[in-house]
């Protein structure tokens, strides 16, 4: 069976980074890419702002008030597009099995490569040579027989890091991780976990497929597969994006009258979401799940894309003026999303209504 030779390239704190580079004044200072406002969410923090426990979707209030020396800058999601753009070429220079995941990262399958270099550690470690001579950024990245491995090891030598797990390797580096670490093991999982007396992978791998497909249904199988380093997942290049949303559930059930500053941070989660995509979306989606678990979608396509994140909140909240039920209602639920998602130049072809 042929081992495959996966990289997970993650930009450092990229959207910092580039404004960073395109303002030396903003060397070694402090940045956070965000809009000021009550409201609004970090998008990005260099490491100069990190170090004062800044991470991007913090609250920009709170960020504020962490490192209040911080340079706050506005996104410009153009300019992070066309970097990334840029960083895409230097990808195609070594391989066409390129998924990419955001503006900053993505999977490439060098299992063979076009430059003919011997080692995918040779290969990674030549990308990110020329993402930093020629676009004056710095990138880390993993090397792995498969994806959700390289994902991990892009991560263990953040910022500007390489770090390789061979196939050899892969129970020495895997088994003393916390099962927090594997894909899909959020809080809730992790916490489920940790009342069956899980905390590592070494523990998650004693348990059989029959229990813990008993406990975790479908994930169940995933979790027995990534507890072995199993990953079939095949690199896919340009995976269309179908849709971005950011949901939240209430702590006691709330009125429709009472959805409105719920809808306004997820709105702003989901614009930063949608942002880090090459392509634009058209529609918007409100999504609202009532008490009694009914699920209840409005959209809505305008005749041009949203063009920012206030315009974004204002249909949301049209949206939810057009739901009708009792007002006796209450929902658990409610989430934002974006879809129909277009090439830039296919949106801005795109008439708008009342021209």
């Amino acid at each position: 069976m042929t081992v495959r030779k996966i990289i997970h390239v993650d930009m450092d704190a990229f959207y910092a980074s580039v404004e960073q580079r395109d303002d030396p004044q903003l060397w070694g200072k402090p940045v956070v890419v965000a809009w000021r406002g009550s409201r609004s969410v970090v998008c990005a923090a260099s490491y100069e702002a990190r170090r004062f426990g800044v991470r991007s979707a913090m609250p920009a209030s709170r960020a504020e008030h962490l490192c209040p020396n911080a340079v706050f800058l506005p996104p410009d999601f153009p300019r992070y597009r066309a970097a990334s753009r840029e960083v895409r070429e230097i990808f195609k220079r070594h391989t066409d099995l390129i998924e990419p995941l955001s503006l900053d990262e993505a999977y490439l399958d060098v299992s063979e490569n076009k430059t003919g270099l011997p080692t995918a550690t040779l290969v990674a470690r030549t990308i990110r040579e020329q993402i930093r001579n020629e676009l004056k950024l710095t990138a880390s990245a993993g090397v792995a027989p498969n994806k959700f491995l390289a994902k991990i090891a892009s991560d263990w030598r953040k910022p500007d890091g390489l770090f390789v797990i061979q196939p050899e390797e892969i129970d020495s580096f895997l088994l003393p991780l916390p099962v927090g670490r594997l894909p899909g093991v959020g809080k809730v999982t992790d916490e489920k976990l940790k009342s069956f007396e899980i905390r590592t992978v070494a523990d998650l791998r004693t348990m059989d497929l029959s229990t813990l497909e008993g406990r975790f249904g479908r994930y169940g199988v995933r979790l027995y597969e990534l507890a072995r380093g199993v990953d079939k997942s095949e690199v896919i290049p340009d995976r269309p994006t179908r849709s971005v949303s950011a949901e939240d559930t209430f702590e006691q059930d709330v009125p429709l009258t009472e959805v409105e500053p719920m809808i306004r941070l997820l709105a702003e989660k989901t614009w930063n979401a949608a942002r880090k995509e090459l392509r634009i979306a058209r529609t918007v989606v409100l999504k609202l799940k009532t008490s009694d678990f009914k699920i209840l979608t409005r959209s809505h396509t305008p005749g041009s894309p949203p063009s920012c994140c206030e315009e974004l909140t204002s249909i949301a909240l049209s949206l939810r003026d057009r739901v009708t039920l009792n007002p006796k209602q209450r929902f658990r639920l409610v989430g934002v999303g974006l879809s129909n998602f277009h090439d830039p130049q296919d949106a801005a072809a795109q008439p708008t209504l009342f021209e």
